[in-house]
C-alpha cells in the first residue's frame, strides 16, 4: 500500500478498521520523527553561532546586510540537509515514490489556486490593518509606483523578512517536518498544534541575541518580549500547519508567511491616526478611521473563522477531508 494511503486510513478518525484491512505499523515512530523535528530546529539555527560572520555580539546586529547575507546561505544549506534526510526516510523505511515524495513535501502539484484562497483568508485577518496602510496612510500610492516590490530587491533586511525568512522557515518547520509526522501515523491534532512549539523555540534564540545587542533593556522585559515571541510564533506555526495539510502546498505556506511578515501584528487598541505628514491636514477624520479600523478588524476575523474550512478545503489534502471535521 503507498505510503499516503496508509497515513490516510490510519489518521482517519471515521474510519473503522476491520480484521481484512490490516494496518502496517509506521515506518517510523512518533518519538523518532519528533527527535527529527529537534535536530532539524538545531540545525536551522546554531550554525549561526559557528561564524565570527554570523555570530552576534554587542557591536554586531543580526540586521546588518553582511550578517543578513551570512545567515541566509547558512539556513539554505540546513534547509538542504534536513531536505535529504527527510527524503532518505520517506523513500527508505515508508517506500514511497518519487511522486509521493513532492506531494508530502508540498512541491507539487502547485497548488496555485490554493495559495491565492490561502492567502485571501489570511487577509481577512488584517482587513483593519490593510485599511490602515492602504487608506488612512495613502499605501496604494506606494503600491501604484511598485516601491515594496523595489524594497523586496533593494533593501536586505526586507528581502529577509519577507522572502528568504518565509521560504526557509516553511521548507524546513512545515515542508521537511510535517511528512515525518504524517508518515508516523502521528494524530492530526498533534502535527498541528505540538510540532509547530519547535518553530517557536526556534525563535527563542532572539532573547540572547537582544540582550546582547540591547544591554540597556531589564533583563525582565526582554524575557517578557521573547515569550511574547515564542506565544504568536507557535501560534502562527499552528495555523501554517494547518494550511500546509489542508492544501497540501509549500507554496501556500511561504505566501501566507510572507504576507504575515509584512503586515505585522495588528493594532489591538488606541486612535488609528495618520502619519506625521498627512496628520495636521486630516486629523479631523481619524475618529471615522479608527471606527473603520475596529469594524473591519473584528468583521475580519469573524469571516476568518467562517471560511476557514471553505478556503483551506483542496484534493491536494495531505489528509482525507473527515480528518479535518469541525
Amino acid at each position: 500500500m503507498p505510503v499516503l494511503e496508509d497515513a490516510m486510513r490510519r489518521l482517519d478518525p471515521w474510519h473503522h478498521h476491520t480484521d481484512a484491512e490490516p494496518l502496517a505499523p509506521p515506518p517510523i515512530s512518533a518519538r523518532a520523527a519528533i527527535g527529527l523535528l529537534v535536530v532539524y530546529t538545531l540545525v536551522y539555527f546554531l550554525p549561526f553561532y559557528a561564524s565570527r560572520t554570523t555570530r552576534p555580539s554587542p557591536t554586531l546586529s543580526r540586521d546588518v546586510p553582511s550578517v543578513i547575507r551570512a545567515r541566509i546561505r547558512s539556513v539554505v544549506t540546513s534547509c538542504l540537509v534536513c531536505y535529504a534526510a527527510t527524503y532518505a526516510v520517506l523513500v527508505g523505511p515508508a517506500g514511497a515514490s518519487t511522486a509521493e515524495v513532492l506531494h508530502l513535501i508540498g512541491l507539487w502539484p502547485p497548488a496555485l489556486a490554493e495559495s491565492v484562497r490561502a492567502v485571501a483568508l489570511t487577509a481577512l485577518l488584517f482587513a483593519g490593518p490593510l485599511f490602515s496602510y492602504l487608506v488612512v496612510d495613502d499605501g496604494w500610492r506606494d503600491w501604484l509606483c511598485l516601491d515594496p516590490l523595489r524594497d523586496v530587491w533593494d533593501d536586505w533586511l526586507t528581502w529577509r523578512n519577507i522572502v528568504a525568512g518565509p521560504v526557509t522557515e516553511e521548507v524546513l518547520f512545515r515542508s521537511a517536518s510535517v511528512p515525518l509526522m504524517l508518515i508516523a501515523h502521528t494524530p492530526v491534532k498533534q502535527t498541528i498544534f505540538l510540532s509547530p512549539v519547535l518553530f517557536g523555540l526556534a525563535h527563542v534564540h532572539h532573547f540572547y541575541e537582544f540582550r546582547l545587542t540591547n544591554p540597556q533593556v531589564p533583563a525582565a522585559a526582554a524575557l517578557l518580549r521573547s515569550l511574547f515571541q515564542l506565544s504568536f510564533t507557535t501560534v502562527f506555526g499552528a495555523y501554517a500547519t494547518f494550511v500546509f495539510v489542508r492544501t497540501g502546498s509549500l507554496l501556500a505556506v511561504c505566501a501566507v508567511h510572507a504576507f504575515c511578515n509584512s503586515m505585522g501584528l495588528p493594532r489591538v487598541w488606541g486612535r488609528v491616526q495618520p502619519s506625521s505628514s498627512r496628520e495636521q491636514r486630516q486629523q479631523q477624520h481619524s475618529v471615522l478611521w479608527t471606527v473603520a479600523y475596529y469594524a473591519l478588524l473584528i468583521g475580519g476575523a469573524i469571516a476568518f473563522w467562517k471560511n476557514l474550512w471553505s478556503l483551506t478545503e483542496s484534493s491536494n489534502t495531505l489528509l482525507p477531508a473527515l480528518a479535518f471535521t469541525k
